[in-house]
């Protein structure tokens, strides 16, 4: 055993000492008569950090394992496609104060008279902020893997459970690294909103960063925003430096190409890890689990399925399953109209609608921008390993930075300069959708073989030529994915960024955003309802008539 074993030991049992002393504060005794306010001493930052780190990453792993379930289900039955998939648009678009509301009433009632309840909906608002983005990335690589990998996996008769752990995960780990990452600094930008909970009338704050900065904002107090704003600069950092770099570098190693790049991401925690027994002890202790795994999941079959398939059998599933799919969607509509119509009336929906195109408008313009500023950086980012090195930090501080953190700026600068929050809401809307543009053209220039890249320079292809042939062609499913997280990521965003509140100060947009915050304030379900309903017809509208065109486009004829 060598110093490094002990360093690499040493650590791993102090995070796991910290893990469980921050844990012991989830189970304390918690009653719904009694409101828990928030502690803004700065002394209380570090458990607060510890506290939301906590969160962040049990909902980062539960998003994992969604990730795996759903976009697996989807990507292997075309049934199931049919209604994961618009399901999952759907899902994308609820904002996450919608799911909070439920979320609450339902956890708490799971774990009577424990803070338990709590943590359980804030983790699953979080949940919610990050698996959308996660599921898109991994299904569009299920459905894109490379011709040469599948007719592997055929010719040597993998089982299933040897094909998604040999060819399928691996062909998509660079994008759902990346797309993990970016989902991560998803959860950060909705953090006030899901450590602070509501119940009845009364307003509950969990321990964290989140619950901090939205009690210094609501006191107005700049002092104590700005050590809120220095403590997440410093948790992205270091979360940054000890996680996300090492797993990107790591993931280099499943780029699909023939020959090795002259130049590599490195990290110094995973060149240390590396240098340590641990990792080759652990693999030689879990190998024989592994085996006998993979000996039980052969009962999920051998990875030969057939080219052709019955068209008459084939029919006949599809219309059984389209009416019992269809007669259970409208049997659920029928019964939201009634709950409408006793309640509101179904004349509820025309002002969502009509603030609904308001807020498209804001949703276009800011994928278009995000598109021309980011795509061609994405791809230097991407192209570049030491660039990458260099830009990732950046790229993770802003894209995790909570636009509530911001909003005293925000207000400022919005009085000093004049500019209407109709016009500066999709700024701040851009702040927590712009980056899944970004992020994912990132990966896709780094999925793209280094021997396709050194090709295009043997044969002198430079310029515009080079964007048509490589570039564009190479990043565009990864574009694609990125494009419809960004869209579905920007409707979500507008309800923190179309009301904006400082202390006493509040400005507030025209928007369906805005309107779905303001029912959500005022606890009147029907309109929030309405809203969230509203909301969902115009992202799946979008994605259908627009993003799943370009889907089928980067699966037909863009796919590596």
């Amino acid at each position: 055993m060598t110093w490094v074993d002990v360093v690499v030991a040493a650590a791993v049992l102090v995070l796991l000492y910290l893990a469980l002393q921050v844990g012991h504060g989830v189970t304390v005794r918690f009653s719904t008569e009694q409101s828990v306010k928030v502690d803004t001493s700065p002394a209380r930052l570090p458990y607060d950090a510890a506290r939301s780190l906590l969160r962040m990453f049990v909902a980062l792993a539960v998003s994992t394992v969604f990730t795996f379930v759903y976009a697996y289900a989807a990507a292997k039955s075309r049934r199931l496609e049919r209604v994961l998939i618009p399901a999952l648009d759907i899902l994308q678009s609820v904002p996450v104060l919608a799911f909070l509301t439920v979320a609450v009433t339902g956890f708490v009632a799971l774990f009577p008279g424990s803070m338990l309840g709590l943590e359980c909906a804030s983790i699953f608002a979080i949940f919610t902020s990050q698996a959308w983005n996660m599921t898109f990335s991994f299904h569009q690589s299920l459905t894109s893997l490379p011709r040469e990998l599948d007719e592997l996996s055929r010719s040597f008769r993998f089982t299933k459970w040897m094909r998604f752990w040999k060819v399928e995960l691996p062909s998509g780990m660079i994008g759902l690294v990346w797309n993990g990452m970016m989902s991560f600094g998803g959860g950060w930008f909705f953090l006030v909103a899901s450590e602070a909970v509501t119940i009845g009338n009364k307003d509950y704050a969990l321990p964290g960063v989140g619950s901090y900065a939205g009690a210094a904002i609501a006191d107005g107090d700049l002092g104590k925003v700005g050590w809120a704003i220095l403590t997440m600069a410093v948790m992205v950092i270091g979360v940054n430096f000890l996680f996300w770099r090492p797993l990107t570098a790591w993931a280099e190693k499943f780029k699909n190409e023939q020959s090795e790049a002259s130049e590599v991401q490195r990290s110094a925690v995973l060149g240390f890890l590396r240098r340590s027994h641990w990792p080759d002890a652990l693999g030689r202790f879990f190998r024989p689990v592994g085996r006998r795994l993979g000996r039980a999941a052969r009962v999920f079959g051998i990875d030969d399925r057939p080219l052709s398939v019955d068209a008459a059998r084939r029919r006949t599933g599809d219309v059984v399953f389209t009416v019992v799919a269809g007669g259970l969607i409208v049997w659920g509509l029928v019964d939201l109209a009634f709950y409408l119509h006793d309640r509101t009336g179904l004349g509820v929906f025309g002002k969502p609608l009509w603030l609904g195109l308001i807020t498209l408008g804001r949703v276009v313009v800011l994928v278009a921008a995000a598109t021309l500023i980011w795509v061609p950086i994405g791809v230097r980012i991407g192209f570049s390993p030491r660039l990458t090195r260099i830009a990732q930090p950046v790229v993770q501080v802003l894209a995790s930075f909570p636009a509530n953190f911001l909003f005293p700026l925000a207000v400022w600068f919005f009085l000093k300069t004049g500019l209407s929050i109709n016009i500066g809401g999709i700024l701040l809307m851009a702040l927590g959708a712009q980056w899944y543009i970004l992020f994912n053209t990132i990966a896709g220039a780094m999925a793209i073989p280094t021997d396709l890249r050194e090709a295009m320079d043997d044969l002198g292809v430079r310029g515009r030529q080079r964007w048509k042939r490589l570039i564009l062609p190479g990043i565009f499913p990864a574009y694609v994915t990125g494009g419809i997280t960004a869209s579905g990521g920007a409707w979500n965003a507008s309800i923190v960024s179309e009301v904006v509140t400082f202390g006493a100060t509040t400005l507030t947009a025209t928007g369906l955003g805005a309107y779905i915050a303001e029912a959500t304030s005022d606890g009147d379900f029907p309109r929030l309802i309405a809203g969230v309903a509203v909301m969902s017809l115009y992202v799946v509208g979008l994605n259908r008539l627009f993003w799943r065109r370009l889907y089928r486009l980067a699966d037909t004829r863009y796919a590596l």
